[in-house]
């Protein structure tokens, strides 16, 4: 099976496109699938057009959906509505990550209508990103050779966040709790992968992270943000990880995998 890769493509359709068509994506007649590691939405402008991409490929089965910490701050904005309106959801994290400008350009709603915490919930609810593309996530998917995540597999760490002190191996990660689960979505995996925290036997390809961290911290190439940094994929023993910051940068990274069902 030949699998093509993208991760944190954030409401960024277009650019999406031209990374899959780049690649030979859509004419390709092989057997193959496209594999998203999280973050589908938040920051882009296209949400709407993203979201009939992915129905699109759900239909024909083209597609593995794993999920980013981004789909769990929808869900967040979702369960606790009334928490954050009362906080001034314009002025919430949720606001400043995109997830509110989201619920706006897939329901259509006004910023009258975001006051209402009550309505906000209810038009949530009615998004085929809600009730289709999220209970299709996985928290990760696993083939022979590699194992395609968010931020890392679960693991011990320090702290919450992806900046933890030190991150440890644990033995069962695929057996970890949801909870487990919504921290390593949140976790630097380069900065893991480094600290030793690898599966034997198997490449994990992560997004969640700017790969310029890992090419810049090690591989010494360029800066982490600056003229010379580099965003392409960071590819060294046990690891692809591809988020290219591309709010930042305008491009999404995407790569192809070849392999046999885990």
């Amino acid at each position: 099976m030949k699998y093509y890769v993208v991760s944190d493509i954030h409401s960024y359709y277009t650019e999406t496109i031209k990374a899959l068509s780049d690649k030979g994506y859509f004419n390709d007649t092989s057997p193959h699938k496209l594999i998203i590691c999280g973050d589908i939405f938040d920051r882009g402008d296209e949400s709407v057009e993203m979201q009939k991409f992915i129905l699109d490929l759900i239909k024909k089965e083209e597609v593995v959906l794993i999920r980013g910490n981004h789909e769990d701050l929808f869900l967040e904005l979702c369960k606790n509505a009334s928490k954050w309106f009362d906080r001034g959801i314009f002025y919430t994290h949720h606001a400043r990550n995109g997830t509110v400008k989201t619920v706006m350009d897939l329901t259509s709603a006004d910023e009258i209508d975001m006051l209402n915490p009550e309505k906000m919930e209810k038009l949530i609810k009615e998004t085929s990103y809600y009730k289709v593309i999220i209970p299709k996530m996985v928290d990760f998917y696993e083939t022979k050779k590699y194992i395609f995540v968010h931020g890392w597999i679960p693991c011990e760490t320090n702290g919450f966040g992806g900046r933890p002190y030190y991150y440890s191996y644990i033995k069962n990660w695929r057996e970890a709790s949801s909870a487990d689960w919504d921290y390593a979505r949140w976790y630097n995996g380069m900065e893991a992968w480094v600290q030793g925290v690898k599966e034997e036997g198997k490449i994990i390809v992560c997004g969640h992270w700017h790969t310029s961290y890992g090419n810049s911290r090690f591989h010494n190439e360029g800066v982490e943000f600056g003229p010379t940094a580099n965003f392409k994929p960071f590819f060294d023993i046990g690891i692809i990880a591809i988020d290219g910051c591309t709010a930042h940068t305008g491009k999404v990274n995407c790569i192809i995998l070849e392999d046999d069902n885990g």
